[in-house]
């Protein structure tokens, strides 16, 4: 990939001036065509994302003040992220003005009922639109452009109308990285017979097609960004999320969401996205388009993504979904390819929601631009239309919600300050202020009406606030619906479309304690909750670092990085816990400066019995890694390494078959995947990165995957001569059935009506003697996706070679959050096991042990096993 301009044409872009409305009628705005030389959405063409960042700067001089580009910041890849804001130059004027108003409208506090209806009266509509989250869904990037363009150049009522009422912000790609990738692949393979193929890896530097998963823990930048605008600095009454879907069946699919929805959002939110779609798809009739479809395919009960969660910011936050081509390349799809099956949709047939269906033929990635176009251009001119019932409604949201928190069951969520690991706590809290949630903190010792006591330092986060259908999704236990809508009609459950919750504290393993009555204290609304730097408490023998905490691990490896002996405790006694880690004195210029990073307190040990500790070694990790589409677990697993200062390498197909790989690697981890698609073996195929990868030959030799029998062999090899490998979620089942762990998935037989988890929170028990659970409590909760393996370590002669380190209660009340069928399957089995084999040993995580980097948990588990 060749590098952008980072420097001079950025600046331009940052430093361009609002220019007069006079000018506007002056200066002629260059046509996308021009420019890029192409129609954007052309067959086999693809504009790149430095000429788009290129264009905004151009068309920003020749707006007449109309349009401001604003690079947000460096992308994971060091690319820049723009946001475009389009409206007049009057508005633009004004911006400021504007936005702090928009502000108050949709968090109005105390604000009275008169200055609201002012701040409506003079207000604007501010509508948020992002292209192409997934960097192989080209068609909203693409658009963008031309969206833009039309916006500056169309001299009609309805474009005026849009630029005097409403703020359009373009994120015209929410995946710059991505973009250029495939970009770049789909240039490279034009012409051979691999045109129009995916991209072979992940699409992204780190997490691919979960990007859209990321909006309630925001760890990477771009999605840190597009938060600060929607749940912050803006906090619009609308978004819409441009992005396609498969390729056989509507051509479109529109708002609103299909059946099962989430709890807790506002009746008014609902029914405003019925109207935008209603809007949306009357708009593609009305122009000549077939094949749109709205209310179906995709429910409203779906990830913790962008669109799915910004109705519980009271914003209108929808997905349009586009059928792809190959990728610029058009697809020719016979009339009896086209399928239904989907949700509300169980046949290709006309129905009301899907009037007119298409025929079949052709598909270009024109059609994607003129049809997302549309539905982009519809919101826009709806909203217009009816500025003041918007701005009112979001007003009224706001309070509606704030009153339904207020009279709640609970009113309170309170975050105690005694906490198993008090710094994940303390991040937690500082993820719910990226959300805009009002967190308080208690600057004296307060009880609660009920008894309970609680410290100063406790925060508070209330449901009387605008943002409480949120709050009660993220920090109150949930379940997906087991209903008529979420099973056939053959009693078999749907799968929801990804996880059947996404409670923040339970991923994260913080306390939370729901209080039902309000809470009378000394509380200060806080707007930061900075990590406090660790101690440096020197003792005669030197400094121990608690187990209990994350960071702990990352001063660990911080510690080892800079050349720093560390042991580890074996043998509780004299002050020292089992699993906590000691260092000597000597470092302390070190401590100091980690302490302050990670906020892990070194704290002072008197004496160091003999036989009490072992020293450390620095384990040297490979991490597998496939092409395929890319392996999204394999990309999480390696940022969170990377962020917790492990020196990891990846490890690839061509290495393991040629073998010998202790002399380079103590650890291998295989991360969730199924076992032929590990081996490179004709099957169904891992999770995967997502989208629709085709099969492995449609790759190029090159980019084909699978170690085969070759690197079955070399692992085997690996563990007898002392390596270790850890196998993450369905990768345990190649443990079992390739390198020969005497154990069995007991789930491996079940029917979904048998056995059903598709992504909950459930209740397990630490064996916390096993150095593999050090520092974790005695029980906790476990992430279960549907599919992966719970174990049942069968008789053998080796049987004291064998482990359980964590395993499901056996309380009748299996399920915390989410959905479970069948838990009698599962009740007192084992979760995670090891197993000793020759010199080394093999670690069997099944459940999802450091999920999308989110369940902060139960990393310590992945971390222990990385540890000797």
């Amino acid at each position: 990939m060749r590098s952008l301009r980072n420097t001079c044409w950025l600046s331009a872009i940052a430093l361009a001036s609002v220019m007069t409305g006079s000018l506007a009628a002056q200066t002629t705005v260059t046509p996308p065509d021009k420019f890029f030389g192409f129609q954007l959405g052309a067959d086999r063409h693809m504009a790149r994302w430095d000429k788009i960042v290129d264009y905004y700067g151009v068309i920003e001089k020749q707006s007449g003040g109309r349009m401001k580009v604003i690079n947000m910041g460096p992308t994971m890849n060091d690319n820049p992220f723009l946001m475009v804001i389009i409206t007049s130059a009057k508005n633009m004027q004004n911006l400021d003005t504007i936005q702090k108003n928009n502000l108050t409208i949709v968090h109005p506090g105390n604000t009275p009922v008169d200055e609201i209806k002012k701040l409506v009266g003079a207000g604007k509509v501010v509508i948020v639109q992002s292209m192409s989250m997934h960097a192989t869904e080209i068609g909203g990037t693409q658009m963008a452009p031309e969206l833009a363009y039309d916006l500056l150049t169309r001299k009609d009522e309805d474009t005026q109308r849009i630029l005097d009422n409403v703020v359009f912000i373009e994120v015209p790609c929410f995946n710059p990285d991505g973009e250029l990738m495939v970009t770049d692949w789909y240039n490279k393979t034009l012409g051979t017979p691999y045109e129009g193929v995916n991209y072979p890896s992940l699409y992204a530097k780190y997490i691919g097609h979960d990007d859209n998963r990321d909006a309630f823990m925001t760890q990477m930048r771009e999605s840190q960004y597009m938060a600060s605008i929607l749940f912050t600095n803006w906090r619009p009454e609308v978004y819409v999320d441009h992005h396609h879907m498969g390729s056989y069946g509507p051509r479109i699919s529109l708002p609103p969401y299909a059946e099962p929805g989430r709890p807790y959002a506002d009746p008014l939110t609902w029914r405003e996205v019925a109207w935008y779609g209603a809007q949306m798809a009357y708009k593609e009739s009305e122009n000549g388009y077939t094949g749109a479809i709205n209310n179906a395919i995709y429910s409203g009960w779906g990830h913790f993504g962008f669109h799915w969660i910004t109705p519980f910011h009271n914003i209108d936050g929808m997905l349009t979904e586009s059928a792809s081509a190959k990728l610029a390349t058009p697809m020719y799809i016979l009339p009896e390819q086209l399928q239904g099956g989907a949700r509300n949709l169980p046949k290709y047939e006309e129905e009301t929601i899907f009037p007119d269906p298409w025929p079949g033929g052709w598909w270009h990635l024109r059609n994607i631009v003129d049809m997302q176009k549309t539905s982009a251009w519809a919101a826009l001119e709806i909203a217009s239309k009816n500025r003041e019932t918007v701005l009112w409604n979001a007003y009224q949201k706001a309070v509606r919600q704030t009153e339904r928190g207020a009279k709640s069951d609970v009113q309170a969520y309170v975050v105690p300050t005694t906490q198993h690991d008090p710094i994940t706590a303390n991040l937690m809290i500082q993820k719910l202020l990226v959300q805009g949630i009002d967190i308080q903190k208690a600057g004296k010792p307060f009880t609660t009406a009920d008894g309970r006591s609680y410290e100063a330092g406790t925060y508070v986060i209330t449901t009387a606030q605008p943002k409480m259908g949120l709050i009660k999704n993220l920090l109150d236990k949930n379940f997906f619906p087991d209903n008529d809508w979420t099973r056939d009609k053959n009693g078999d459950p749907i799968r929801p479309y990804d996880l059947s919750t996404d409670t923040m504290y339970e991923f994260m393993g913080v306390r939370v304690d729901p209080v039902a009555g309000p809470i009378n204290a000394d509380l200060q609304l806080i707007t930061a909750a900075p990590l406090a730097p660790g101690k440096v408490q020197a003792g005669s023998a030197g400094y121990t670092l608690s187990a209990k905490l994350d960071n702990t691990f990352m001063a660990v490896n911080l510690l080892q990085n800079k050349g720093v002996k560390v042991s580890r405790v074996d043998k509780a006694g004299d002050g020292l816990t089992l699993g906590d880690f000691v260092v000597g004195k000597g470092s302390e210029a070190d401590m100091k400066e980690i302490a302050t990073k990670t906020g892990v307190d070194f704290l002072p040990v008197a004496s160091i019995p003999a036989g009490s500790t072992h020293e450390l070694k620095h384990l040297r990790i490979g991490l597998y890694q496939r092409y395929f589409g890319g392996n999204v677990d394999e990309g999480w697993t390696r940022w969170l390494l990377e962020q917790w200062g492990y020196n990891s390498v990846n490890i690839f197909d061509p290495e393991i078959k040629k073998g010998d790989l202790n002399a380079k690697y103590d650890v291998i981890i295989l991360p969730d995947d199924a076992t032929t698609t590990l081996t490179g073996e004709p099957g169904t195929g891992g999770r995967g990165g997502g989208g629709e990868r085709g099969s492995a030959t449609d790759y190029p030799p090159e980019y084909r995957s699978g170690m085969g029998a070759d690197g079955v062999t070399s692992l085997k090899t690996f563990v007898q001569q002392g390596g270790t490998v850890v196998t993450l979620g369905m990768a345990s089942n190649f443990a079992i059935d390739r390198l020969g762990v005497h154990a069995r998935n007991i789930l491996a037989n079940a029917t979904t009506k048998q056995f059903w988890c598709p992504g909950s929170t459930l209740k397990v028990d630490f064996d916390t003697t096993n150095p593999l659970a050090y520092g974790m409590p005695k029980d906790g909760l476990a992430l279960f996706l549907q599919g992966d393996p719970v174990f049942e370590i069968a008789p053998s002669q080796s049987n004291e070679k064998y482990s359980v380190i964590v395993s499901y209660q056996k309380n009748r009340d299996l399920l915390q959050s989410g959905w479970l069928v069948g838990q009698g399957l599962i009740q007192g089995k084992a979760a995670m096991i090891s197993a000793e084999m020759g010199k080394g040993k093999v670690i069997l995580v099944g459940f999802r042990t450091q999920h999308r980097a989110q369940t902060y948990g139960t990393f310590k588990l992945l971390f222990n096993s990385l540890t000797n």
